[in-house]
Parts: C-alpha cells; structure tokens; sequence
C-alpha cells in the first residue's frame, strides 16, 4: 500500500487572549490571520497562517502552560513547536527588522549538539518556537 503524503502540522496553542495572539503573530512573525471568532465582538478561537504552517489558538478560561514550565526550567523541553525553515539566517534577519525579541538568538546546534541550526522565539503567551533546520 502506498503511504498518503502528510504535508503539515498545526499546533493548538492554549492562550489567555486570542486577538493579542494574533496581533503578535501578524505584526512580529509576518503570518496571515486566517480566522477569528466565532464573532467580531467574542473572539476566543484565531488561526494563522504562514505558507504550509497554521497554528491554532483558543481561549479556554485557563493559562497557558508552555512546555518550558513542565520542565522545572531545565531547558531539556523548551520548545512547543518546531517550524522548519530553509534559511534561518533570512527569517532571523526579517523577525529582527520587525522588532522580535529572540528567546535565543541564532545559533548551531541549540540543543546541546542537536545538530540543528536556527533560534528561538517566546510568543505572548510563553510558548516558544524553534525556526530553523538541520545543521548541513
């Protein structure tokens, strides 16, 4: 049997303030806002997008909990997305002229030899988001 192709992911990320989320993610990370509501006056699910990769957002009445508070800050489950990316020395450049602050800057191998190149970014909720690739 043929394997179908899988062609992205969405994570679905837990936030106090779904329009502050999207604002975050539209005017820092450059995603598209693909929805928001179910109305314009009670907005409590948001999804962006940004080529292939969507993330979803809702408002459930609880805090977020991003993964780097699970791990008694050890730093050994930092992240709560991976995003692959081509060029991280492009997109490092281009988050950098729209103000993003890093959570870690760009670097090789971000996690204890990992293998990977790219940085970290902390959203307004705490989630952090690795963007990067393989190291070559």
């Amino acid at each position: 049997m043929t394997q179908a192709k899988i062609s992205s992911i969405a994570p679905f990320f837990i936030v106090k303030n779904v329009p502050a989320a999207l604002s975050f993610y539209r005017d820092r990370l450059g995603f598209e806002i693909e929805f928001q509501g179910p109305s314009e006056d009670d907005i409590f699910f948001g999804i962006v997008r940004r080529g292939a990769v969507m993330i979803f957002f809702k408002d459930i009445g609880v805090d977020p909990v991003p993964n780097y508070t699970r791990d008694i800050k050890q730093g050994i489950a930092r992240w709560d997305a991976y995003v692959y990316v081509e060029d991280p020395d492009a997109l490092a450049a281009e988050f950098s002229s729209r103000g993003v602050v890093f959570f870690r800057t760009l670097e090789d191998s971000v996690n204890d030899n990992d293998g990977l190149r790219g940085f970290e970014v902390q959203d307004v909720n705490g989630y952090v988001l690795f963007f990067g690739r393989p190291d070559r």
